[in-house]
């Protein structure tokens, strides 16, 4: 068994006090659930942007990422439109997740307090853009969706 290391410190508001704050369902875990601060029902096909009540003071050099959840996704077809939505370090307000139905025929219903999406907490780097008339060569090349197959030849 190896050690931990130490957890990031993140300042938190609860603007629901009476919601279970973002939690890690088992040690190891690298998504904290987040929960519905309301009730919604997504029809089929239909999406809904649901507000977590948590706001967050990420340190700079972080960015959360919201993640569906894998049960929600697998057995309800539920999943977050922009996955993973963005929560950038300078961003102090609400997290809302957008959801989508993308069952067919059946609607969703999630009762205030659900889990609804996963917070994956990470470190970021951040880029400076420097303009150049040609780029090195690489093996992949400008091959861009498609161009590395990944079906049978009868597929293509």
């Amino acid at each position: 068994m190896t050690n931990a290391p130490e957890p990031l410190s993140i300042q938190m508001v609860m603007l629901d006090p009476d919601l279970e704050p973002p939690s890690y369902a088992h040690p190891g875990d690298a998504g904290a659930d987040l929960r519905a601060r309301e009730s919604v029902t997504l029809g089929p096909g239909e999406r809904v942007l649901v507000p977590t009540g948590v706001a967050l003071a990420l340190p700079f050099g972080y960015v959360g990422l919201v993640h569906p959840r894998s049960g929600l996704a697998t057995k309800h077809g539920i999943t977050v439109v922009n996955a993973p939505g963005t929560v950038d370090a300078g961003y102090r307000g609400e997290i809302k997740v957008t959801l989508l139905n993308t069952d067919l025929h059946e609607s969703m219903t999630f009762e205030r307090g659900d889990r609804i999406a996963q917070l994956v907490i990470q470190r970021v780097e951040q880029a400076v853009f420097v303009q150049v008339d040609s780029l090195e060569d690489s093996v992949r090349g400008t091959g861009g969706f498609g161009s590395t197959g990944g079906f049978s030849a009868a597929n293509q």
